[in-house]
């Protein structure tokens, strides 16, 4: 755990500006546009955003929530977004102090963030991250000491296998597809970086959350229970809880049941 507070700012500071990058993909990756050029602009006036109005957190306070040129409200996501790439930056650094682990848990996490966002406004989940993310997510288990490659194989297929076997099956049922390819990509994803105990975990407590979250969404919709709920964003929150959590959730489970 890190105790030196300069480099816990440090950190915490780094995630924010994370955090401003995330929102530059959730708004851009969707419409296939670059997130490197141009720079950020106001999406209602297109004014280029000063470097002075684009610190994290800091410029959206000094500004009120409005866009300095047009007065135009600007969306609390962003800040929270923001504060979201700190928090998990201090967060995952407790568990795996600065390191090549940190590092790659810290990216994970930040992609499954962008993803769940996307997720929310658009209904899909991009190829652009998921499929490059299982050939990462295979390469890191060569790194990762809590990960083997045939752990990190096994997840991959697994989570891929489950999630196509619900879709399958639902359609037999309903007649209709309720599983969209995107999920089956992301769960193959979060195998390939977490192994099969970090895919068990994920689709355990996401359907959980999911049916509980579901329920409520559809008894105050008009559509009832042909209300779509993205799934996406719980799968994503899963798994870093399981980044979080999960190992020691499961070697407490496992020592449980020797007695």
């Amino acid at each position: 755990m890190i105790t030196d507070p300069w480099l816990e700012a440090a950190l915490f500071i780094f995630g924010l500006c994370i955090g401003s990058f995330m929102n530059v993909c959730i708004h851009r990756i969707p419409r296939n546009e670059s997130i490197v050029r141009p720079g950020s602009k106001c999406p209602s006036c297109n004014h280029a955003i000063r470097f002075s109005d684009n610190i994290p957190i800091l410029s959206y306070t000094l500004l009120k929530g409005h866009c300095r040129d047009c007065g135009h409200k600007i969306s609390l996501r962003y800040p929270v977004v923001e504060l979201l790439g700190g928090l998990l930056s201090l967060s995952i650094s407790a568990k795996y102090p600065l390191s090549l682990e940190w590092f790659i848990y810290y990216a994970v996490s930040a992609a499954l963030v962008v993803i769940a966002f996307i997720d929310i406004d658009h209904r899909i989940i991009p190829d652009h991250l998921t499929l490059p993310g299982i050939v990462l997510g295979f390469g890191a288990s060569f790194i990762l000491p809590e990960l083997t490659p045939l752990d990190s194989l096994i997840g991959a297929i697994l989570g891929g296998s489950i999630l196509l076997s619900v879709g399958l099956l639902y359609y037999a049922v309903a007649k209709r597809e309720g599983m969209g390819g995107g999920d089956i990509k992301l769960l193959t994803m979060i195998g390939a970086f977490l192994g099969w105990k970090g895919v068990l975990f994920t689709i355990v407590v996401a359907s959980f959350v999911g049916s509980v979250t579901g329920a409520i969404v559809m008894l105050k919709s008009d559509k009832g229970m042909k209300t779509a709920v993205p799934f996406g964003p719980f799968l994503s929150i899963s798994a870093i809880a399981f980044i979080h959590l999960g190992p020691d959730l499961v070697s407490w489970y496992l020592n449980l049941n020797r007695y």
